[in-house]
Parts: structure tokens; sequence; C-alpha cells
């Protein structure tokens, strides 16, 4: 087992089309947030992700985290520096999230609006475990476990009691979902991708009523948005990235986390395409989590292949739009060069379980 400094999840430089000037937010810094340290400010970047830009700003032994949106076309929904500071704002003391310190709109200071929170100290799983970091196959079992728990926990907030009553409209969120998705992919799609009309058109055709309980969603979550206790790699003590988080249909939310449980028995194209470490001895299946959501939430869940298929078709779209960006020139990331294979791949997936189904 490494020292737990070296699971420690820490940040890289920053990538140049990301650079701004921290010494520019000092000011506003010191006059918000109580005690910080003397001395000035440095600033270095989170490379995972590929959606909101993530950064470190570190003064003196204060470490504190600042989130903004990326540059160039961008869908507004997914990407308000103030929702998000609002749901932290409100969750926090009532679920294992980070606590938000200030929310800035002025556009001037770093080219953006942006909000400053806590930092979460621990270990983020990403694909693969951080070298010399195992668990056996009753600990991936239980570390499953927990993170299906913490998910169910946000579903049953009683998210008006916490001042997030207007946050979403649940009535009519499944239709919404997925004309919504559709009409994204039809605006970022390019010439090197399907054009997954079939898809589009099975989902719609088979869609589910909305939930007569409708519950607080966080819309994208997995392990890489988990932050775990590195002195005990099974309790998760930070839930990140709020971005998409609603009001809606706790199932649809289910979904879209099965469409990033990648198992081990799944085909290759696929398997490429694993972003957690959900392959591991003891993880179980997209089935089995279902199964024991159902069991413990009283949600009937009905026809899991359509929740999986809308998760993995709302992944497409994500994927497609920030490889709409890359090919237009307005992020040069060279990570979000593959995002056009991933669509395709996603896609493909889709209609073999279509297909599976008659």
């Amino acid at each position: 087992m490494p020292p737990v400094s070296a699971l420690v999840d820490e940040p890289g430089a920053v990538r140049d089309e990301n650079a701004f000037d921290p010494r520019a937010i000092l000011p506003l810094l010191r006059s918000r947030i109580p005690d910080l340290p003397p001395g000035p400010v440095a600033l270095r970047q989170f490379q995972g992700g590929a959606s909101n830009l993530t950064f470190q700003l570190e003064i003196g032994a204060r470490k504190l985290i600042l989130r903004r949106p990326p540059s160039g076309t961008k869908p507004k929904s997914g990407h308000d520096m103030q929702r998000e500071y609002r749901v932290l704002s409100a969750l926090h003391g009532h679920y294992p999230c980070p606590r938000p310190l200030l929310y800035c709109d002025d556009p001037a200071l770093i080219g953006a609006p942006f909000y400053v929170m806590e930092k979460i100290e621990g270990l983020i799983l990403r694909r693969d475990l951080p070298p010399g970091t195992r668990y056996t196959p009753e600990q991936a079992r239980r570390l499953a476990g927990n993170l299906l728990d913490t998910q169910i926990r946000l579903h049953q907030i009683d998210y008006a009691a916490i001042g997030l009553g207007d946050l979403g409209h649940p009535q009519g969120y499944v239709e919404r979902q997925v004309r919504g998705w559709g009409e994204r992919f039809g605006k970022a799609r390019t010439d090197d991708v399907p054009d997954c009309e079939a898809v589009m058109a099975w989902l719609n055709a088979r869609r589910p009523h909305d939930s007569p309980r409708p519950g607080l969603i966080h819309n994208d979550y997995r392990f890489d948005n988990v932050v775990l206790d590195p002195q005990n790699r099974l309790t998760i003590i930070g839930v990140l990235d709020w971005e998409m988080c609603t009001v809606g249909d706790p199932l649809l939310d289910l979904g879209s986390s099965l469409a990033y449980w990648v198992q081990s028995d799944d085909p290759q194209p696929l398997q490429r395409l694993r972003m957690q470490p959900s392959h591991l001895p003891g993880m179980p299946s997209r089935r089995q989590i279902a199964d024991d959501y159902q069991q413990r939430t009283g949600r009937a869940i009905g026809d899991l292949d359509w929740y999986h298929v809308f998760g993995l078709f709302r992944l497409a779209v994500i994927a497609q739009q920030i490889y709409y960006r890359y090919r237009l020139g307005q992020t040069r990331n060279p990570r979000f060069q593959a995002f056009g294979v991933f669509v395709t791949v996603l896609s493909q997936v889709c209609e073999q379980i279509i297909e599976r189904r008659g």
C-alpha cells in the first residue's frame, strides 16, 4: 500500500489555453474569505474532466478550488456557475460535498464567471487504480455499494426543505430529456459520426412516464466525481461536479450512471471507453446495481435497457459537444481528438442493445 500522500488527487500545470493570472482575483479572495494566509497565490489545474475547468489556488498552506466554464461554444445549462454554487450552498451540511466560499459573475477578472470552494483532500478513482493500490473482491463489492448508497441518499433528500424546490421542473422531465438531448446532438453533429436517428426514435417511442417521486439528481454520478477517504478507501467523503444537478426523475440519473459502468464481460470496444475501475473482480453488474436500487428505494425500474440506452446516448451527446468544440478549434486539448470515435462506439452499443430487444 503506497503512502496516503501518493493517493491524494493532485493537480498539474495549467494548460496554455486555460491560463489566467490568479493575481487578478487575490483581492477578491482576501475580501471574501477570512483568515487567508499572507503571500502570493499559485495556480495549478486538474487534468481530469472534459467540461467545466477545475483549478487549485494555493495561498501559503491553504488550498482552494476554482471552477469556471471553458471557452467557446457550449450549452449554458451545463456551465452555469451560479447554479452550481447555489446547489453546493444548499447541500453543504446535508450531504457530502465541498463548502462553497464565493461566486463572481464578473468575466473581467479571468474571462468568465467562476466560483471558489474548499478543497476536499482525498483519493479519486479514474480509469485504473493508482499504482500499488488494490481492492479485494469483497472490498470492491462494498465500495460499489457505498457508491450506490450515496447516490440513493441524494435522491431521498427533501430538496424543497433545503431551498431547492424551484431548481427543476419534474413534470414532463423525461420527455424534455429525450427531446433535448436529441436536439443537442443535432446541433453539434459533425460529418464523421453516426446520425443516431434510430436510437433517438427508439428512445422516444418507448419513453417511460415521469416518476411520481421526483428527486434531486446529480446527472453525472460516477467514481471520478466522488472523493474517497485516503485512510479508508471505501468511504466517500465528498461528491464533486454539480454543474448538471437538477430536480427530476432519479431513474434517469441511475441510467446515466450505468452508462459509465463498463463491466468485465462487456465487449472490447466498450472496454476501451472505460473511465472507472468498474471491471474489477467483485464489482456488481449493471443488472445487480439496478436490482439493488429497486430493493432499497422501492422505485420500480421497469425497462432497464431503456434507461441504459438513454444514459449511453446522453453520454454520446456530451462527448459530441466537446468534440464539436475541438473540431472548431475552440479547444486544443489533444484528449478530445478521439471523442468522435467515442461517439461512434456509444452509438453502436445503443444499436446493439436495441437489436437484441428485437
